[in-house]
Formats: structure tokens, sequence, C-alpha cells
């Protein structure tokens, strides 16, 4: 009985799943074909880059002082002891809460993202859902971002009608 059950689910899965219309997109080639994404991307990570450099720099001056601290502490009073580590412990939060403020969820970084390439990203969706709809895809799956998808064939491939829908030349 439990054969038959498996068989008749095996059988009207297939039709149905037959039935259904797919196709995947790589969104890293479409958002790589689009000039404005590259600009925005070269923007985006120039800040990266400059925002952590402020921050290496920070945590290089608190290694000094901490390598100094270690060095001279012996021969410190105890009131100078106690201000240097309050001094250090000062700098170390004010590097993690920039660090925090720069590069943490919600931070400066997420916040330019969003800024600069999120709208990118939404007119590279919707204009996947334009050729979706024409051509009625029930699912269409992301080959980018570390994505499920293990085999896909290249005819299912529907990322240079996305890029003809945003008006990309190729």
């Amino acid at each position: 009985m439990k054969n038959i059950a498996f068989i008749l689910l095996l059988f009207f899965g297939t039709g149905f799943a037959s039935a259904q219309k797919y196709a995947y997109i790589d969104s890293d080639f479409i958002l790589n074909k689009i000039p404005e994404y590259n600009e925005a991307k070269e923007q985006l990570d120039k800040l990266a880059d400059r925002w952590t450099k402020e921050i290496e720099e920070r945590y290089e001056v608190l290694k000094t002082k901490k390598e100094n601290f270690a060095r001279e502490e012996v021969l410190l009073p105890s009131e100078e002891k106690a201000k240097r580590l309050e001094e250090i412990q000062t700098m170390e939060s004010e590097a993690m809460q920039m660090q925090r403020q720069r590069f943490g969820v919600g931070g400066d970084y997420f916040q330019k993202r969003q800024e600069l390439i999120k709208p990118i990203q939404d007119k590279v969706y919707d204009a996947m859902q334009q050729v979706a709809s024409k051509r009625n895809y029930i699912f269409v799956f992301d080959k980018a971002n570390q994505s499920n998808l293990v085999y896909a064939d290249s005819k299912m491939d529907i990322s240079d009608d996305v890029l003809r829908e945003l008006n990309v030349k190729d």
C-alpha cells in the first residue's frame, strides 16, 4: 500500500513539477554589466578602505601605548599607572566604537551600501520580475551569492534577458 502511495505521489508530483516553468539568473553577472553598479561599488570600496585605514591607525596607536605602558609599568607610581590604564581603556573603547559605527549592523557602511547599491539591485529585481511575468516563469532562482543551486542548464539562464529589459548593452 505504501508503495502505491509513493508511486502515485511520484507520478502526480512529477507531472505537477513538469507543468511549472523555471529559470535562473546570475545576479553577479548582471550587476557587473551595469556601469552605475560598478561606480557605486568602487565608491563604496574607497570609503571602506579609508575607514579601515582610520581604524587600523587607531589600533596601532593603542598597541604602541600598551607596549610603552608594559615597559614602564614597574617604574610608575600607582596614580600614573591608573591614569594610563584608564587612557588605554578609553582609547580601546573608542576604537571599538568607531569600528561598530563604520562597519557594524546599521553602521555607516551598511547605510551607504543601502543608498548606493540597493536602488540598482531593486531595478534588477524589477526587470527580472518583468521577464518572468512575460514568460510565465513560476520560479526564478539566483545562481550567484552562494545559492544552493547545484546544477542549472544554461538554456534556462535569463540573465541576458534581464539585461535587455534594463537596456544594458553587453
